[in-house]
Parts: structure tokens; C-alpha cells; sequence
């Protein structure tokens, strides 16, 4: 049983209880202010939560599969990149790859990842909230606070302060 903090429907409840507010937020962001505050933040903020008890970006989002990251992924495999292409990717909108299918192929029931140490830039950094994307990707950083408890924790946080 999920910790209801991780629970699906309590995330997307939490998001459209405060998602006017995220925006508002969002609008007026203190870049020059907010920006150096991040890192240390996420600290804190990582520090409350354990993914493998959530997962819900691996089962939601899909990464960008980039150059660097088929090349690392594909050789972890033992696989040509063609063939992990073939097997796991698409094509988006904007032309890059990412997963064929939700959740992720690569995620267990466990909620551990099967290619963890050569996973896409995109996982390793997820959901961004020691980054200038977080206050910057406005689009981004809305649509992962409808799914991520830590997203939402530390837009939370900035909120405060």
C-alpha cells in the first residue's frame, strides 16, 4: 500500500487544489532571488521523499532518449541502437525519441529501474527542482507537479518564502 503522500489520486488532488497558485507563482517567479535558493531547497526536499516508493514519473513521463543516451543505453544493453530504437522508442512531435509505451519499459515492479546507472539525462535530473528549468520551464514545471510530490513539496517551499 502507497504512503497516501504517493498515492495517484491524492498527487493530482494536491495539484488542482493549488494549481491557480502554482501558476500565479510561476508568472512572478523571483529568478534573481529563487534561482540560488534552488539547490539547496531540493536538498531538503529530497531529502523527505523516497521515489522508489512513487514512481510516478516513470509511469507518466516519458525522458528525451538523446544521442548520448541511446549510444550509453544501447552498449549497457548489448544491443545496436537501432535495435533499441526499434524495440523501446517513437518518434514525439518535436522529433525526439522517447518511450513507446507508459509506464516505462525499463521500470520493475519494484519500482526500480533495470538500466538505472545508464539511464537518460532526462531521468537523472528529474523533476529539475535544482535548476533554473524549474522557475524558467513554466509549461514543464506544471505538468510535473501534476504528477510529482517532490515538484509539488518544493514549489510549495518557494511559495513560503
Amino acid at each position: 500500500m502507497l504512503k497516501p503522500e504517493y498515492q495517484p489520486e491524492k498527487i493530482r488532488d494536491r495539484f488542482l487544489k493549488n494549481q491557480q497558485a502554482y501558476k500565479k507563482f510561476l508568472a512572478r517567479a523571483p529568478l534573481k532571488k529563487g534561482i540560488p535558493k534552488l539547490a539547496g531547497l531540493a536538498q531538503e526536499v529530497y531529502a523527505r521523499h523516497d521515489c522508489l516508493s512513487c514512481a510516478a514519473c516513470c509511469k507518466n513521463y516519458s525522458p528525451r532518449f538523446k544521442a548520448p543516451d541511446l549510444k550509453r543505453i544501447s552498449k549497457y544493453l548489448g544491443m545496436k541502437e537501432t535495435e533499441l530504437q526499434d524495440l523501446y522508442l517513437k518518434r514525439d512531435e518535436d522529433g525526439d525519441y522517447v518511450m513507446k509505451t507508459a509506464p516505462c519499459a525499463f521500470l520493475g515492479p519494484d519500482h526500480r529501474c533495470s538500466i538505472y546507472e545508464k539511464r537518460p539525462s532526462d531521468c537523472q535530473r528529474f523533476p529539475y527542482i535544482d535548476e533554473d528549468v524549474f522557475l524558467k520551464r513554466k509549461e514543464l514545471t506544471l505538468k510535473n507537479l501534476s504528477f510529482c510530490p517532490i515538484a509539488q513539496d518544493m514549489m510549495e517551499k518557494l511559495m513560503e518564502r
